[in-house]
């Protein structure tokens, strides 16, 4: 296993896409942070940001800004984990990798624990530039930035477990669809259009609606963190932070499980 993680890990370092989304995801996500912030702070009025609402609570501030990491940051990861997969069989690479490794399922441990690595990764630096750029605003703007709160850090601590999650998901999900554009096209649609307006007409439909958004997978990794501008905006219930992650998790392994009792029991064409 020890060989196989390595020659993953290689496999991963050796292509500048890795750390051009890295980049992507840090700017995106220290542009998100402060405008958020921004937002929070400005008056309805465009007055200024010292006559701000009073409505900025400690739980606003951490849920609105510096938990959007978790709410938009996670398609880097995911991306970055299918491409593990996806990637081989577009480049005919998978052939020789299952030569040098006749047991698939070994194989794919290895990228789903790589998916775990990066996923932190890219948790860490999304968290970081959320949070700097975020609290960079609130400061400019008089406002307390919480950095000195522990619930501020178990936050932080909670986004990047999040992402972890979502890497090893990326992976699972790399596992069943092989072809490297279905992949990312299901991805950026799935993330950036479909659950969002799921959410909002499941929202819509009352109780039994919001309850059903707390078991969609970007509900779930929000959860981890304990809220979400999503959340802040009334789209859903979420899960308790434990029931969350064990969600996001179950979401990865049944992807991967299904992907390699199907897609990858199929030689590469």
């Amino acid at each position: 296993m020890n060989a196989l993680l390595r020659s993953e890990y290689r496999k991963l370092v050796t292509t500048r896409l890795w750390w051009i989304l890295l980049l992507a995801t840090a700017v995106y996500m220290a542009f998100l942070g402060g405008m958020l912030a921004l937002t929070l702070t400005i008056s309805p009025d465009g007055s200024g940001a010292q006559d701000a609402p009073t409505a900025i609570t400690p739980e606003t501030v951490r849920s609105s800004v510096y938990g959007v990491a978790a709410a938009f940051g996670y398609v880097f990861p995911v991306i970055v984990g299918a491409l593990s997969i996806t990637g081989e069989y577009r480049h005919n690479t998978i052939t020789p990798t299952f030569l040098a490794e006749p047991d698939r399922l070994k194989v794919l441990v290895a990228k789903l624990l790589l998916g775990a690595g990066v996923g932190a990764l890219f948790g860490a630096v999304a968290t970081l530039c959320t949070v700097g750029a975020g609290a960079g605003v609130l400061a400019a703007t008089g406002h307390p930035t919480l950095l000195g709160d522990p619930d501020t850090w178990t936050l932080v601590g909670r986004s990047v477990l999040a992402l972890t999650v979502w890497g090893v998901l990326g992976v699972g999900l790399g596992s069943l669809i092989t072809n490297q554009v279905a992949a990312i096209v299901v991805v950026l649609v799935y993330t950036q259009f479909l659950e969002p307006v799921v959410r909002l007409l499941l929202t819509t439909a009352g109780d039994l609606g919001s309850t059903v958004v707390a078991y969609l997978p970007g509900a779930a990794g929000e959860a981890i963190t304990g809220g979400s501008v999503y959340s802040a905006m009334g789209m859903g219930n979420l899960l308790p932070w434990v029931g969350g992650l064990a969600l996001l998790a179950l979401y990865a392994l049944v992807l991967a499980a299904v992907g390699a009792a199907t897609s990858l029991r199929k030689d590469a064409g």
